[in-house]
């Protein structure tokens, strides 16, 4: 059976000599890998994290691996593509949603709350250096657990108070929030091990190493 979804970007992996399994996240799906297959000739940026895609997907009753193809851009993204800083924290947030969210799990609304942040990051002209620590206070509520600060406590360390002015300002105010790099690359450790405790997993983001280089 074929049908056309919205596909959002996680992440890709090689799959033989001709494909890629794409790992997106759809309202449809939930999170699911699809296999494309590629050539010289594909547009590889296509499939840059965190990009929004319409694609033709066709159903395989044999097995978990679907396939996806004929590859619209639903929104072209020029405020994160024509930023370093932005395409930094896109490719951190959307490491974090492959390694937080498990492959064939559909929490329910949060394909359409990651496009909403996905266009507001694209629109954001300045002052988004706070912008990944909201992302990941508010998936925590996308994920169905509560961002509290006495419940964060414990991993805060230091920085409860900074969380708690993330939290409860408004959206404006937290991104304006005066922080130095090394306080958001902890406060990012702390949240990250909040998430952990609460899924049950090791997130180990490996991009998280590069925002310390932007912002430390």
């Amino acid at each position: 059976m074929r049908t056309k979804a919205e596909l959002i970007v996680l992440n890709h992996t090689k799959f033989g000599e001709n494909s890629i399994v794409l790992h997106t996240l759809s309202r449809e799906f939930g999170r699911r890998g699809f296999l494309v297959r590629v050539s010289p000739k594909t547009a590889m940026a296509l499939f840059l994290p965190l990009n929004i895609l319409e694609a033709e997907v066709t159903e395989n009753p044999r097995s978990d691996l679907w396939w996806a193809r004929n590859f619209v851009s639903v929104a072209p993204l020029n405020g994160i593509r024509g930023n370093i800083h932005k395409n930094t924290i896109t490719l951190f947030l959307s490491e974090v949603l492959y390694r937080v969210v498990k492959d064939q799990t559909n929490e329910d609304g949060l394909a359409d709350w990651l496009k909403g942040q996905v266009l507001t990051l694209d629109a954001l002209g300045s002052d988004f250096a706070n912008f990944h620590l909201l992302f990941l206070l508010n998936l925590c509520t996308a994920l169905g657990f509560d961002p509290d600060p006495a419940l964060i406590a414990p991993f805060a360390g230091d920085h409860l108070r900074s969380i708690e002015s993330l939290l409860t300002k408004p959206f404006t105010e937290a991104m304006l929030l005066p922080l130095k790099g090394t306080d958001r690359n902890e406060i990012a450790e702390s949240i990250l091990k909040y998430i952990e405790f609460h899924t049950e997993s090791k997130v180990n983001v490996r991009s998280l190493a590069v925002l310390r280089e932007i912002y430390g």
